[in-house]
């Protein structure tokens, strides 16, 4: 009896997110070029090498040819990062990019 409940909310949801697609869809235009003279330098845009070890999938992040970021993804088990943070090659594992720090945020004003 809950299955066949299951089933008849879950085909209800679908039905309610497939009607409200529009069939209008247009793709996203591309971005305007930048002003004379601040044209974007593509020596200093990250380059992203995928590597495939054997089970594992590490990420290399370059800029201007310095390896500053490691990503690895495990087969099992949750993605790490190696970090260059001071720029003298030695890298540190950190499981998230998240800092940890929160700076305190008050609420001045609402309407």
């Amino acid at each position: 009896m809950r299955i066949l409940l299951a089933i008849l909310l879950l085909s209800a949801a679908l039905r309610v997110v497939a009607a409200e697609l529009p069939n209008n869809l247009q793709p996203v235009p591309e971005p305007p070029p930048p002003p004379p003279g601040m044209a974007l330098d593509p020596a200093l845009e990250p380059q992203v090498t995928i590597i495939q070890r054997g089970t594992d999938t590490v990420e290399e992040y370059r800029v201007a040819g310095k390896l500053y970021m490691l990503k690895v993804t495990p087969a099992n088990g949750r993605s790490y990062y190696l970090i260059d943070e001071k720029g003298d090659g030695r890298m540190t594992r950190q499981d998230s990019l998240d800092s940890g720090i929160r700076p305190p945020m008050w609420v001045i004003h609402s309407f």
